[in-house]
């Protein structure tokens, strides 16, 4: 017969003769306090992912380069992200959340003071320094939304937790949609423009440094206690049991982690691709709308954030991770279909209405995944399955954002988007094949059951005569032809 993973992993983590950890699980008031600032120093390194997208054509124009490249700041953070995952993970592995926070943090501010020194049309090698720079913090950020709300929330709260998580760097990109154009109005004075340029660095650099001094107050490693009993098995493990390649290994031979982390990449990297390219199509079919193209980005990334939440809170209460994936899926790529052939209608509000039906869904699928990743892989990492997630995003987003930009140029915006629609079509045939091994939830239920069960006492215990045997009723149900073949059964699933 075949053992379940996860039940091997307990064997591992309680030898033999052991007893489970003892309850000793309760939630911290800190965790809000945690939760909310990473979401910030997320907002503000999202913020300066888009910041140059979404005003592509003043940009263009200011630093005298093309439009290409300044996609490539914005794909410079998906670059960065993919050699440097692994590196990462196994810091987040042994040394903890708040070293990774720290780093951040630090990065984030960085960089963006690094690119209050690109103030001239001839400096755009330093503001390609101060994005590599950000692009390096985005690293220390992306994976960790999942591992947070495991390690300081509890199972009844983990899903909504983790898409608040999300929800920082979802609305930095919003808010980075929104505030670029309204702070840098295409004017032809390229000093005044440099003004504008100098306000947005001055701002962005002055928040990240002052969300860098709380992360060293406020940020802690992890709660007194563990916040459930998932949690406690994990840090009652020893040390020496945990090996990061054998976990990476474990992932890589997991049939419905691959199918997922294909999945994931392809959406996500959809979501990349439409964001970096959407100033590009509202003002192709929309001219001189570069406040409107950056509103319709705000309301894609508002409308995402308000699916998130919905999808967390479904998720706490039902816990139908495979089902809810697979239908938000489906809604993305009809949300994709629909604003595909809506874009050249000439309404405007037709644009807006159909953008937010595709951001609702197709942003609000980010947090899903990092949460049916957990469930799938439990108990390994939550760092590094979302990592692996976040490095499928990146790929698929640089050869979806360079595929998509150049059909644009030879063929046309709608010729661009239905790349991305047959993408998501082949996303959502691989979800559909995506079996619901929920192993952490199966580990909460049999160390709640552990827990629950009273001690067995000797002296109360019924007598019984030779020819009698101590059975159980599920036992009992498992004798003759039937009960051999479902104990097979159980055992092979």
């Amino acid at each position: 017969s075949r053992t379940p993973p996860w039940h091997l992993w307990r064997r591992r983590a309680l030898p033999t003769g052991s007893q489970p950890p003892p309850d000793h699980s309760s939630l911290s008031r800190l965790r809000w306090a945690v939760l909310l600032l990473f979401s910030s120093y997320s907002l503000c390194n999202a913020f300066q992912w888009i910041q140059y997208g979404s005003i592509n054509n003043v940009f263009t124009r200011f630093y005298g380069v093309s439009a290409f490249a300044i996609d490539w700041l914005s794909m410079s953070y998906m670059l960065i992200y993919i050699p440097l995952l692994f590196p990462v993970a196994w810091l987040l592995d042994k040394r903890g959340l708040r070293l990774i926070a720290l780093a951040g943090s630090a990065l984030n501010a960085m960089g963006a003071w690094v690119k209050l020194g690109s103030l001239k049309p001839h400096l755009f090698p330093v503001t390609v320094l101060g994005q590599v720079i950000c692009g390096l913090a985005q690293v220390f950020i992306l994976g960790m939304p999942s591992r947070i709300a495991s390690v300081w929330f509890g199972s009844q709260e983990v899903s909504t937790a983790c898409s608040i998580a999300v929800f920082g760097n979802q609305l930095g990109i919003a808010v980075g949609f929104l505030v670029p154009p309204v702070l840098i109005p295409n004017v032809e004075d390229v000093e005044k423009l440099a003004y504008h340029i100098s306000i947005m660095f001055f701002m962005t650099a002055g928040v990240a440094s002052a969300l860098f001094i709380l992360v060293i107050i406020v940020f802690k490693e992890k709660p007194p206690n563990p916040p459930s009993r998932a949690q406690a098995l994990i840090q009652s493990r020893p040390a020496a049991e945990y090996s990061y390649v054998q976990s990476i290994l474990r992932l890589l031979r997991n049939a419905n982690f691959l199918l997922l982390m294909v999945t994931y990449g392809l959406n996500v990297g959809c979501f990349y691709a439409l964001s970096t390219l959407l100033n590009r199509m509202v003002i192709h079919h929309y001219p001189g709308e570069e406040v409107n193209a950056g509103r319709i980005g705000l309301t894609i990334i508002l409308s995402g954030m308000a699916g998130a939440l919905i999808s967390g809170i479904w998720l706490d209460k039902t816990k139908t991770y495979k089902q809810t994936t697979l239908v938000v899926y489906i809604m993305s790529l009809v949300g994709m279909i629909v604003y595909t052939f809506t874009l050249s209608l000439d309404h405007l509000w037709v644009v807006f209405v159909t953008a937010g039906l595709l951001g609702f869904f197709m942003t609000g699928y980010l947090p899903l995944g990092f949460e049916f990743a957990a469930e799938l892989t439990y108990p390994e990492s939550e760092g590094t399955s979302s990592g692996l997630l976040n490095v499928s995003a990146q790929i698929f987003g640089i050869a979806l954002t360079i595929s998509q930009g150049q059909i644009m140029d030879r063929f046309g915006t709608k010729a661009g988007n239905l790349l991305l629609c047959s993408v998501l079509f082949l996303g959502t045939i691989m979800t559909a094949f995506i079996k619901a091994d929920l192993r952490r939830q199966q580990a909460n239920l049999e160390n709640e059951q552990t827990v629950s069960k009273p001690p067995f006492n000797t002296c109360c215990a019924p007598a019984f005569s030779s020819g009698q045997h101590l059975t159980s009723p599920l036992s009992r149900k498992r004798g003759g032809f039937w009960g051999s073949s479902l104990l097979a059964f159980s055992n092979w699933m």
